[in-house]
């Protein structure tokens, strides 16, 4: 029950980002988007059958084939998504909230974002906004790829399409820009962001080092061999996820005990395992 209560609590708040990046930013400055809303929007195009009418043909069958890979609750949470991003539209729209920005490459930047935080917040709940979502949880659950690159994959088809068939090719264009943020910040968001740093550090003063790092940095960390291609000459090095704000501690030992030591220092862009 307390995981539920959670995961409808990202879902409630992530309809209000969602809700609000609309209706704020999209909306007034006539960006398109993708998902259902822009199949739905292609099809009234193609065939133009009413947007409301295509946008529940569309979602009913993926709902039922997200039944199918994640389970009813799944389902049901993703109703509860749609259903109350919709209401929060409407609701947004009659209580006249005024734009955030009538400059569409404001519009098409923070609107990503704010829909960004949105769906990576409905995620977390375990649940999908519909549409290209539900596609992109089932492609990422079945391959290496990630959802929001599945995402910004269908999408920037659908936004084509339309530019395409509308004839609007400045405002697709920044649609495109939206969609592709849009995509960073959910992949962001899930991540939880770069918080961490892999570090490789290679030196002849292993056991010292490894002391220093287990004694004001923690326990967690690998040795590991490998040989020099000069020479096939025998080295080690430590490797390391480290906190971002220790990193600059980490320096100083290394610099302290070992002046030649060799030190490599990456973004942790997804951490899974090990309480991660």
């Amino acid at each position: 029950m307390k995981s539920e209560l959670k995961n409808y609590g990202y879902i409630f708040l992530g309809s209000l980002f969602l809700a609000y990046g609309v209706v704020s930013l999209f909306i007034p400055n006539a960006l398109v988007t993708g998902g259902t809303s822009g199949m739905a929007l292609l099809g009234h195009y193609l065939f133009n059958f009413p947007v409301g009418v295509l946008m529940v043909v569309i979602n009913a069958p993926l709902l039922l084939l997200g039944t199918k890979y994640f389970g009813k609750h799944f389902t049901l949470r993703s109703i509860v998504a749609i259903g109350f991003t919709s209401v929060c539209i409407d609701t947004m729209v009659a209580l006249g909230f005024q734009a955030l920005s009538k400059d569409v490459i404001l519009a098409a930047i923070f609107g990503g974002i704010a829909i960004g935080i949105g769906l990576g917040l409905i995620f977390s709940g375990h649940a999908s906004a519909g549409g290209s979502t539900i596609l992109a949880k089932i492609v990422a659950a079945k391959t290496t790829l990630k959802a929001s690159t599945v995402m910004l994959i269908i999408d920037m088809c659908i936004i084509v399409s339309i530019a395409f068939i509308a004839k609007n090719i400045d405002l697709a264009l920044w649609s495109l820009v939206s969609i592709y943020i849009t995509a960073k910040s959910v992949d962001m968001f899930l991540t939880r962001g770069p918080s961490k740093k892999v570090v490789h550090i290679v030196s002849t003063k292993i056991e010292v080092l490894c002391e220093a790092i287990v004694e004001h940095l923690g326990k967690n960390g690998t040795i590991v061999h490998g040989e020099g291609i000069f020479e096939n000459e025998s080295k080690r090095m430590i490797f390391l996820v480290v906190e971002n704000a220790r990193i600059p501690r980490l320096k100083e030992l290394i610099q302290t005990i070992d002046k030649e030591a060799f030190m490599v220092v990456m973004e942790a862009s997804e951490l899974l395992g090990r309480g991660h």
